[in-house]
């Protein structure tokens, strides 16, 4: 085959010197063109398709060299995939398979049998998938979801259109639901054409394959090629997609201030069962979809791949509001969404009921995950950022493909009952039945301030070990893009934020709620300290602590409780106060003052907000010298003078001086705050002093 190295509709990444470092490695080839093939969103998806190549091996209990089958593994990503996500079978032990396959009643049994095949010992559980790849003889095969491709696979005269645009070349097999069977009929689609170069599955996706993990990959992308020109001109030639513009959209900063208005409220109803992280995109593909006249007709269908469906649910949410509506009156536009969620979620249980068979794991949570809203854009909503980013990702896919397909002909959509034998086919509940448990914070939204380094950053990471997404927000925007590097944008986003103005923090709770759907915790940790006589300190001094320690607690909690109230799912504060706040002692007038009006303020909120289910509490720190920032200025001068002590002697003097000991570190700060949120969830209004043990800074 010719080596094609420019494609227009996609991306050519294979790398020749890449690729000749690896030598004859064809494993390492192999997930080398997996990589590369799942770099590109239009190819394959998140966790989409999956890729194998076949290799001679020798027997360790025979010595004789045998074919060995390497494939992705169960709920593996090949843009990702390593060694340790694929598993290695015996081919002609999977192909004897055919001897003991009584037909569509046994698939489930068959994948259990998989395991019988297995040559390498550390293998992934093999994916119901294996059979494709191992009934076809070539060496290296491609399973794709490109979305040209399911364009093609999704058009009411499929077949027809694939021998339109291929020829003989491609061959063509009807839709049917993935495992044993299906590939039979992959091999019994190349026996009846022999020498084709791949076979479009309906309303599913792409098989090509090549002697070489390079042919493979070249054929791949020529196949996808042809099917993204042959829509383009069908595009070109229609003038219009979607029936053409129905809803003009809003200036682009009015669409983010109108998600950021609703997405809490949303959130909140998304949440009605499991508490949701949410995300938002307005790109110009979605606006197309969303804006068009044949919005109302396709959003129903619903999508055709198993891989689409699967993680957006079969079809998503219209919301009916006005792209103008006013949105400040939440419980005005509560009442316009409520009946909205209620259809959803009675449509989606008569699916269930309609489609259910007598072992069928139960219904799950019905609230939609797409919701769409025209002229502003589209949020999706799921357990955690990635799952919701990628659900978003996937319904991208999915209306490329309805684009295509409207192009070429019209779309069709799987039809509902087997859609419902996909979603809640048993080896599909297995599977979310294997997954790991979800840690402690996991589907909560956290924003804290004073995050840049010290205990603020020690109580953000915490609050992302277990499980939280988190805005960390700083003064200094260098800090935080510092202490954010090692997590991915599915975990934590950093935003400067001044905590003494008021409009930076609307903008770091507006950014917060962009990012991940609202917001469920709020600590204010932002500080510093001066330690000064009275007749020493300035009333520049005094503002200053004033300021950051106590308007800045004000604030966050003014501008957070409202997005709190909007979900209606409760929440928590906690301020970072000091043991000096009810300890009285020299120099520190200003600090102590501030620290004691952070605490006061904090029980006032707690009575004033437990109606809300909001839990606002305090955590003491003391002597914190160790990873505290406080502690590099002239603080720690102050206190030396106050205690008549040398600043070196400072770090003794404090580990000294508590009941217990023992040196006091921002980590046990970050576990106090834990223990507020996560253990101590009965309680608020409360002081938690982490100091060892202080006699004087007893609250009681």
């Amino acid at each position: 085959m010719e080596k094609v190295k420019t494609f227009k509709y996609v991306d050519y990444l294979w790398d020749e010197n890449t690729a000749a470092a690896l030598g004859d490695d064809q494993v390492a080839l192999f997930l080398y063109r997996s990589n590369i093939l799942g770099a590109d969103l239009r190819i394959t998806n998140y966790g989409g398709g999956n890729t194998s190549c076949k290799t001679l091996e020798k027997d360790p209990l025979t010595n004789e060299e045998v074919e060995v089958m390497w494939v992705k593994g169960s709920g593996g990503d090949i843009g990702t995939l390593t060694r340790k996500g694929i598993a290695g079978l015996y081919t002609e032990r999977l192909r004897n398979l055919k001897n003991v396959y009584q037909g569509l009643e046994d698939e489930d049994r068959m994948v259990g049998l998989f395991n019988h095949c297995i040559f390498d010992l550390d293998s992934k559980a093999p994916s119901i998938d294996t059979p494709l790849h191992g009934l076809l003889p070539f060496k290296h095969i491609d399973h794709l979801h490109p979305d040209a491709l399911i364009a093609v696979a999704a058009a009411k005269d499929s077949e027809a259109i694939t021998k339109e645009i291929w020829g003989d070349t491609m061959g063509w097999v009807p839709w049917q639901r993935p495992g044993f069977d299906l590939g039979l009929q992959l091999e019994k689609c190349l026996n009846d054409n022999p020498g084709i170069r791949g076979i479009v599955l309906g309303s599913h996706g792409l098989f090509t394959w090549g002697d070489t993990s390079y042919e493979s990959y070249i054929n791949s992308l020529e196949v996808i090629e042809m099917a993204s020109e042959y829509i383009a001109k069908k595009i070109e030639e229609n003038g219009q997609v979607f029936g053409g513009q129905k809803v003009e959209s809003l200036p682009s900063e009015e669409r983010k201030n109108k998600a950021a208005q609703l997405m809490p409220l949303l959130r909140g109803l998304a949440s009605s069962e499991n508490r949701m992280v949410g995300h938002f995109t307005d790109s110009d593909v979605v606006l197309e979809y969303i804006n068009s006249n044949d919005l109302e007709r396709l959003a129903p269908l619903g999508t055709s791949c198993p891989d689409h469906f699967l993680r957006t649910k079969i079809q998503p949410l219209v919301l009916t509001l006005d792209k103008n509506e006013d949105l400040s009156d939440s419980k005005a536009i509560l009442d316009k969404l409520n009946p909205l969620f209620e259809q959803y979620r009675q449509e989606y249980k008569e699916y269930y009921e309609t489609c259910k068979h007598p072992n069928s794991p139960a219904m799950r949570d019905p609230n939609p995950v797409i919701i769409i809203y025209p002229g502003v854009g589209m949020f999706s909503f799921s357990k955690d950022k990635q799952t919701t980013r990628v659900a978003n990702e996937f319904y991208v896919n999915a209306i490329n493909v309805m684009r295509g397909a409207e192009a070429i002909s019209e779309y069709t959509s799987l039809p509902r009952q087997e859609a419902f034998d996909i979603e809640y086919w048993l080896l599909e509940e297995a599977k979310l039945q294997r997954m790991p448990k979800e840690k402690p914070l996991s589907r909560k939204i956290a924003v804290v301030t004073g995050a840049g380094g010290g205990i603020g950053q020690a109580i953000a990471d915490k609050m992302v070990q277990e499980g939280a997404v988190v805005v960390f927000t700083d003064l200094n925007q260098e800090a935080i893009e510092s202490v954010t590097a090692k997590y991915s944008k599915d975990q934590a986003v950093a935003v400067t934020c001044d905590v003494t103005s008021e409009e930076a923090i609307a903008n770091a709770f507006k950014e917060a709620v962009l990012a991940f759907g609202g917001v469920d915790i709020i600590v204010h940790s932002a500080g510093l300290a001066i330690s000064k006589s009275l007749e020493d300190t300035t009333i520049k001094d005094w503002d200053l602590l004033e300021n950051v320690l106590v308007k800045g607690q004000f604030l966050m909690a003014k501008n957070g409780v409202e997005i709190i109230k909007k979900q209606g799912l409760g929440g928590d504060i906690v301020n970072i106060a000091s043991k000096n706040g009810l300890v009285a002692g020299p120099n520190n007038v200003a600090y102590g003052t501030a620290k004691a009006a952070q605490q006061h303020m904090t029980r006032l909120l707690a009575a004033e907000l437990a109606s809300d289910k909001i839990r606002v509490n305090v955590v003491n720190p003391d002597g914190v010298i160790v990873g505290s920032k406080i502690w590099e200025g002239s603080w720690a001068e102050g206190r030396a003078k106050a205690n008549g002590i040398s600043v070196e002697e400072l770090p003794a003097f404090y580990a000294k001086r508590n009941l217990l000991n023992e040196i006091i570190l921002p980590e046990d700060i970050a576990n106090g705050v834990f223990a507020c949120i996560a253990i101590l969830d009965k309680s608020t209004g409360n002081i938690i002093n982490v100091d060892g043990g202080m006699a004087n800074a007893f609250p009681r």
